[in-house]
């Protein structure tokens, strides 16, 4: 039997599905709605506080999850969505079209948190 590398991709699906659906909602409630109608703490728009916090390494190491994560679920969902469609005589290309787009966003959201 041919080795693989199926199970790594679909590890980063699931992973990056689970964080979709878990922690994004929190996220998006939070920055999206609490901090902009200041329903949360006793000033939550002070830059300096989310600067301090977006600093340290525990919360760059969540946010780079965050982000990284859910793209590899997107980049597999899309491949299979487009080999299902009927491309599957391009599906190398696709797949190295998607799962290139989501390295390329990983390495991109390391390093901007790196330089935060």
């Amino acid at each position: 039997m041919a080795k693989s590398n199926e199970p790594i991709w679909w590890s980063l699906f699931s992973a990056g599905g689970m964080v979709a659906a878990m922690v994004l909602p929190i996220l998006i409630v939070i920055t999206g709605i609490l901090i902009p109608f200041d329903l949360v703490g006793d000033n939550p728009l002070n830059f300096e506080k989310i600067y301090s916090a977006v600093s340290h390494l525990l919360i760059k190491l969540i946010l780079f999850a965050v982000i990284s994560l859910p793209l590899f679920h997107w980049a597999h969902r899309f491949r299979f969505t487009l080999v299902d469609v009927g491309l599957k005589s391009v599906s190398t290309p696709i797949a190295i079209l998607c799962y290139g787009g989501a390295i390329a966003g990983t390495i991109v959201a390391a390093v901007t948190l790196w330089n935060i």
